[in-house]
C-alpha cells in the first residue's frame, strides 16, 4: 500500500513538472512570435529644399518612409513651387513666403517641428560673393534669419559649390531613371540587376556643370566619392563658371561689341535677320564674367542689328573658349582636365530648351544637330517673333553644339548616347533631389513597433500559474521579460 501511495505522488510530481515545462514551452514560443512577427512601422519623414539660381528660385518639398533601403530614404518630390525672373534679394520678401505656405499645409502639424530645411544658392551667388562677399553674407544672413523662423527644422542657408551642384544633379538623373535603386516583385528595394550609370550635364545661367561614373582607380580634385543605397561611386564632375547660358552670351555680346567702331549699328551675327535692339553696357559688363573695357561707362548705349550668319556666329562662340591650353592626356576646354566621356548621358535645363528651339529633342545625331542650328539662325525675326527669347536661341544653339562637341569631345558616335530632357518621370532634374537623398543620409527615422498582439493579451499569456490541487505547497512561478525576451524563473522550495 505504502509503494502504491509512493508511485501515486511520483506520477503526480511528473504530472506536475510536465505541466509546468509545458506552459514554459508555450509562453517561450508566444514571445518569441511576439518579437519575430511584429511590424515596424516607419513614419513618414519630409525635407525642404531651396533652390535658389541665378534667374529664378524653387521650393522643393520632398518626402520618404522612415525605413532606408541601405542607409539612403526612398525619396519623392511632392510639391515644387516655381518662381520666374526674381533675384535671390528680392526672393524671400515676396515669393517665398507664398510658397512656404503651400508647403506648410502639405506638411502634417505632427511633423513640421523635425522637417529639415535648407537653402542652396548656386552661380549666381557664387559670382556675387567674388564681386561683392560683404553684400552676399549680407543677403544670406537675411535669408537665415527669415527661414529660422518657419515651423519647420532650419539647418541652413549656403553657396552651394559647383562640384556639389555638378555631382547632385548625377545622383538625381540616375535616381530618377531607376540605376541606382528599384522594387522588385516582393515589394523590396534592390539594386537594379547590372544597372549602369548615366552622365548628366546641367546648363544654367551662370554655370555649367558635367558629371559621369568612372573608374575607381582615378584619383584628382575633380572627382568625387559618395555612397549611395550601400554602393560606392566615383564620379567625375566639373562646374565652369562663367559658362552658363547668360553669362557666356554676355561674353559672347563683348566680343561682338569689340569688334564694332560705331556703337549705334553694331552687327551681330547671332541675332536673326530684322531684329534690332539697343542695350546698355551694365547689362553686357556689370558681371565678374566679362572683362570691362577702357574708358568704361555703364549707362552707354550699344544699338545692335541682326544679319542671321551662322557661320560667323560659331566662331564667335568658340572664340569664349581655349581649347589649346592643356597639361593632361585629356581636356575639355580652359585647361580642364577630363577623361573621355562614355555611356549615356542626361542633358537638362538650358540644354533642354536650346534643343527644343531645334526641335531637337530627345536623342539626335551630331550631324543633325549641326544641321539644325545653321537652319535656325537664318530663320528671319518675323518668323520667331512670337518669342521674345528667340532672339537668342541662335547664339545658345552655337554654343550647346560648340561646348559639347569641342569642349566634352562628344564625336558622331558618342552624341547618340545624349538625351535632351526637362524631367524624367514627372520630375524635375536638378541638383536639389540629388542633394535631399544624400542629406536623408544623415536625418534619422521615426519608428512605431506594432506587436502582433496587445500588452494585456501578451501579458495575460505570460502570467499563468499552473497548480495541482491538495498540494497547496507545490507552485511555480514564472516571468518572461518581452522587451529583451531574457528568461527570469522563480521556483519556490516544496
Amino acid at each position: 500500500m505504502a509503494s502504491k501511495h509512493k508511485m501515486g505522488y511520483k506520477c503526480r510530481i511528473a504530472g506536475v513538472m510536465l505541466l509546468l515545462f509545458a506552459s514554459i514551452a508555450a509562453l517561450i514560443a508566444v514571445a518569441v512570435v511576439q518579437d519575430t512577427w511584429k511590424l515596424s512601422e516607419y513614419t513618414k519623414e519630409y525635407g525642404i529644399v531651396i533652390d535658389s539660381g541665378s534667374s529664378r528660385s524653387n521650393v522643393y518639398l520632398y518626402e520618404w518612409p522612415g525605413e532606408k533601403k541601405n542607409e539612403t530614404g526612398i525619396v519623392t518630390e511632392t510639391l515644387n513651387c516655381k518662381v520666374e525672373g526674381e533675384s535671390l534679394s528680392h526672393i524671400m520678401k515676396r515669393v517665398h513666403p507664398k510658397c512656404m505656405d503651400s508647403v506648410t499645409r502639405s506638411i502634417p502639424p505632427e511633423k513640421r517641428s523635425t522637417t529639415r530645411l535648407f537653402l542652396g544658392a548656386t552661380a549666381g551667388m557664387r559670382l556675387l560673393h567674388e564681386k561683392n562677399a560683404q553684400r552676399a553674407n549680407d543677403i544670406l544672413g537675411d535669408l537665415r534669419e527669415y527661414l529660422s523662423s518657419l515651423p519647420f527644422m532650419f539647418q541652413n542657408a549656403s553657396i552651394i559649390t559647383g562640384q556639389e551642384e555638378g555631382l547632385y544633379g548625377w545622383v538625381t538623373v540616375n535616381y530618377l531613371m531607376g540605376n541606382l535603386v528599384e522594387k522588385n516583385i516582393w515589394n523590396a528595394y534592390v539594386r537594379p540587376e547590372g544597372a549602369t550609370t548615366v552622365g548628366s550635364m546641367d546648363l544654367g545661367g551662370a554655370s555649367t556643370q558635367i558629371a559621369f561614373a568612372v573608374q575607381d582607380d582615378l584619383k584628382g580634385p575633380d572627382y568625387m566619392h559618395v555612397k549611395l543605397y550601400g554602393y560606392p561611386y566615383n564620379v567625375y564632375t566639373h562646374s565652369f563658371l562663367c559658362y552658363g547660358k547668360n553669362e557666356a552670351e554676355k561674353r559672347v555680346l563683348d566680343k561682338v561689341v569689340q569688334q564694332s567702331s560705331n556703337p549705334q549699328n553694331i552687327i551681330n551675327p547671332c541675332y536673326p535677320e530684322g531684329f534690332n535692339i539697343t542695350l546698355k553696357a551694365s547689362s553686357i559688363y556689370d558681371t565678374e564674367c566679362t572683362k570691362k573695357p577702357k574708358n568704361y561707362n555703364s549707362s552707354q548705349e550699344f544699338t545692335l542689328f541682326g544679319v542671321a550668319d551662322s557661320d560667323s556666329c560659331g566662331k564667335v562662340v568658340k572664340s569664349i573658349f581655349d581649347f589649346k591650353t592643356c597639361s593632361s592626356s585629356q581636356c575639355s576646354f580652359n585647361g580642364v582636365e577630363q577623361p573621355p566621356v562614355a555611356g549615356d548621358f542626361m542633358a537638362y535645363a538650358g540644354f533642354f530648351y536650346t534643343a527644343k528651339a531645334l526641335l531637337m529633342n530627345g536623342t539626335t545625331d551630331l550631324d543633325q544637330f549641326n544641321a539644325s542650328v545653321r537652319t535656325f539662325c537664318h530663320t528671319k525675326w518675323t518668323t520667331v517673333s512670337f518669342d521674345k527669347y528667340l532672339r537668342t536661341f541662335c547664339y545658345a544653339a552655337h554654343y550647346v553644339f560648340t561646348l559639347l562637341a569641342d569642349g566634352y569631345k562628344f564625336d558622331r558616335e558618342t552624341w547618340k548616347s545624349i538625351s535632351f530632357e526637362k524631367e524624367v518621370k514627372k520630375t524635375s532634374i536638378g541638383w536639389s533631389l540629388g542633394y535631399m537623398l544624400s542629406m536623408s543620409n544623415m536625418i534619422p527615422s521615426e519608428v512605431k513597433t506594432i506587436l502582433p498582439m496587445s500588452n494585456a493579451v501578451f501579458a495575460g499569456l505570460i502570467f499563468l500559474t499552473p497548480k495541482k490541487k491538495n498540494h497547496s505547497t507545490t507552485q511555480s512561478f514564472f516571468f518572461l521579460n518581452n522587451s529583451t525576451l531574457g528568461n527570469f524563473f522563480f521556483f519556490p522550495k516544496v
